[in-house]
């Protein structure tokens, strides 16, 4: 599925200028970065309430396809930043991530 449908569809509000022909392979909420690291896959969306800088290390490191903060939560100015600087889509959006877990599923994404 593609990176675009799955912002549209969740109404999500891009914070950099993502590329809309993101492939996205799976889905993973969580907030704990180590267990992101340890069970996320490479091209999986990630759905999260962090906003530091680090969340972006991480989609880095696993080769994420984008990264959403749910909750109506704001990143950091230096999270913003990096995500620009390492071209990693970030969203933000109101609903919370429960929800943000399930329409993702919705879709037919499913955890890795």
């Amino acid at each position: 599925m593609l990176l675009a449908n799955i912002a549209q569809n969740l109404n999500l509000n891009p914070i950099n200028e993502p590329s809309a022909d993101v492939e996205v392979t799976s889905g993973y909420a969580s907030d704990l970065l180590s267990d992101v690291l340890a069970k996320a896959k490479n091209g999986a969306i990630w759905a999260t309430n962090q906003k530091h800088i680090n969340i972006i290390g991480v989609a880095v490191m696993l080769n994420l396809a984008g990264v959403i903060i749910a909750g109506g939560i704001e990143p950091d100015e230096n999270t913003v930043a990096k995500a620009r600087e390492e071209n990693i889509p970030l969203y933000i959006t109101e609903t919370s991530l429960f929800d943000v877990a399930g329409k993702l599923y919705e879709l037919g994404l499913r955890s890795t």
